[in-house]
């Protein structure tokens, strides 16, 4: 990620949003909204956006620091034809990236995101330097984002929590939200410098949450990654509440509501059968997809569901939200609580997970696994095996030589087991490097 190539994006996002104007928005008005988590990368990044974006003929307004889910609601709500956030997520802060999003809210298709590309590598063919556009950062953005997170909740919620908000982006949003709801908030990962983005924090390192949770006895505590499109919890007693537990809370929530078009959750093949039985013991279907928020939106659009997200915390309300949103997600689980009168321990009681172990192997070489005859006479007798008490997904890394094994089963034997003899067969099949 350079200068010119974030240019580039810029006149090539300008470019295509004039060709698809929006009905809704006036002729000449084009307008693209820019925000960014706390990378240090981000200022200038924005400013090389801005720049491509007047090349052609569009301007940018500015968010500055706010989540991603935050730029989808004010690209959806906005007088914008599209939204750029810039941001890596859960990545450390040498990496940064940038997100485009259409004015519908949504991430852009596949044949649009070719069509950007094609329009980047004629800018960039045509030797033209780069020419950063200055930027102030328009405040009323972030309010007009938290306002409307906070139009969802009828009540406010005393209890008392800690809230790791990853040095990112959740760092300016989330004190303003929950500030105003009567909650007692012990803030972790909020004193961003740049490069502290999700070092040791945040929802991919718990432990520090767990251990606050538990020493000062507080109800429960929130992580978000670092730009805070998913969020995971921890509960009083330090039991890790992720994803699946989250689907399991809001998916019975909204049944018990009336507000569960067709009875189904929406979720990935990492899906836990455990929340897939807790589900069913509700009469709520459980659609698989393949790993991927964008799968799980697909599904939730063709279905008409309401409801779907992943193991990671990425959970989709889509009724509130056209993306997975953290602080969302955090406000429907504390709503959930504050409305039963129960623990959220006592809440995720019912979900008993079954053991799951996950095995990466690196091959020589990917071919279809419906070719390869071990593998599949190994999985054809792990799943006679498990008997509908158990699972087996085996599916390639779309970016690295890798064959994933994912197990579960009744007993963490048998999860090491299978694991082991389909990864051997794998390794027979395709050969493995060390």
């Amino acid at each position: 990620m350079d200068a010119r190539t974030a240019h580039a994006l810029g006149f090539a996002l300008g470019t295509w949003a004039q060709e698809v104007h929006p009905k809704d928005i006036p002729a000449g008005t084009a307008e693209v909204v820019i925000g960014m988590d706390t990378r240090e990368s981000g200022p200038w990044l924005a400013k090389q956006v801005a720049g491509g974006l007047a090349r052609a003929g569009v301007k940018a307004r500015f968010a500055g620091i706010i989540t991603t889910p935050g730029v989808a609601y004010l690209t959806r709500t906005g007088p914008f034809v599209a939204g750029v956030m810039i941001s890596a997520s859960h990545n450390p802060y040498e990496d940064n990236g940038l997100k485009a999003i259409s004015h519908s809210g949504y991430k852009l298709p596949d044949e649009v995101e070719l069509h950007l590309e094609n329009l980047m590598n004629q800018w960039l063919a045509s030797g033209q330097a780069p020419e950063p556009r200055k930027l102030t950062v328009d405040p009323s953005l972030d309010n007009l984002y938290t306002d409307y997170l906070a139009s969802t909740v009828s009540e406010k919620f005393p209890m008392k929590i800690v809230v790791d908000c990853a040095n990112g982006a959740a760092t300016e949003v989330a004190p303003r939200l929950l500030g105003g709801l009567g909650i007692t908030v012990d803030w972790i990962g909020a004193k961003p410098n740049g490069r502290n983005i999700n070092l040791d924090c945040g929802s991919l390192h718990l432990d520090n949450l767990r251990q606050r949770v538990l020493e000062t006895n507080a109800d429960l505590g929130i992580a978000f990654d670092g730009d805070a499109d998913r969020a995971l919890f921890v509960s009083g007693s330090g039991r890790l509440v992720d994803g699946d537990a989250v689907l399991f809370l809001a998916g019975v929530s909204l049944k018990q509501a009336g507000q569960l078009p067709g009875d189904v959750v929406v979720a990935t093949v990492m899906s836990n059968l455990g929340l897939e039985k807790a589900l069913g013991a509700h009469g709520i279907e459980m659609l698989r997809t393949p790993v991927g928020d964008k799968y799980v939106l697909e599904k939730m659009l063709e279905r008409g569901a309401a409801l779907g997200g992943e193991q990671s915390g990425h959970v989709i309300f889509l009724k509130q939200a056209t993306t997975g949103d953290g602080l969302l997600t955090a406000l429907r689980v504390l709503e959930i609580i504050h409305k039963s009168g129960k623990t959220l321990d006592a809440l995720i009681a019912e979900i008993k997970t079954f053991p799951q172990k996950l095995v990466n192997v690196r091959v020589k070489n990917k071919r279809p696994l419906s070719d390869l005859r071990t593998v599949q006479e190994q999985i054809a007798a792990a799943e006679k095996a498990f008997g509908g008490s158990g699972r087996v997904v085996v599916r390639f890394s779309g970016t690295e030589p890798l064959a994933r094994v994912m197990i579960e089963a009744k007993t963490d034997e048998e999860v090491d087991e299978w694991t082991g003899r389909i990864a051997d067969a794998i390794r027979a099949e395709l050969g493995s490097v060390n």
